[in-house]
């Protein structure tokens, strides 16, 4: 087997399959979180999305990732001081340096144990060497049904996110220098 330098990457790494990248990480949510009537602040929830999503993309790229973007955030229901709060990712698709994570967050009633749904987010991630020079990412391999509408969805998305995009940098380089005053 021949050894690739550290800073090289091959340029088809082995395709992985979607459990190979599924994360769960859970907080208990306390005072210092929550806003004055003791539900969790969104940007809080937002960070917690952001490191489960994390987490997926590196177990599945085998790479440090960096944030693209976070879209289609749903606060579905609030999350309260006290609630024990689960938030599950996994990746949905790769593409050539970007992996689309979706990331869905429950809320579990230990005493009855029962799960509610609180949020639900899809990220994109890009991995980086030590440089923060993109390098290609294994393609995905979705197995059960679900794990094949997200894989098939996530195209869908990643077109509406590329025509935003291309929207919003039509509009910025209409604006004038002063836009902002």
């Amino acid at each position: 087997m021949s050894e690739v330098p550290l800073n090289k990457q091959p340029d088809s790494p082995q395709p992985r399959p979607v459990a190979d990248s599924q994360s769960e990480r859970s907080e208990i949510i306390f005072p210092g979180d929550t806003n004055a009537i003791g539900n969790l602040f969104g940007g809080r929830l937002m960070q917690y999305i952001d490191l489960a999503g994390a987490m997926a993309a590196s177990r599945h790229s085998r790479a440090t990732v960096v944030t693209a973007s976070m879209d289609h955030l749903d606060f579905v229901a609030p999350v309260r001081v006290g609630d024990l709060l689960i938030l599950k990712s996994s990746v949905n698709r790769a593409f050539r340096t970007s992996m689309e994570v979706g990331v869905k967050c429950m809320v579990e009633n230990f005493r009855e144990q029962r799960l509610r749904h609180v949020s639900s987010a899809y990220l994109t991630f890009v991995a980086v060497d030590s440089n923060g020079q993109r390098i290609v990412v294994p393609e995905v391999i979705p197995e059960t049904e679900h794990q094949k509408r997200r894989f098939e969805d996530a195209v869908r998305r990643r077109e509406l996110r590329s025509g935003e995009m291309a929207r919003k940098k039509e509009l910025r380089a209409t604006l004038p220098p002063e836009w902002h005053i």
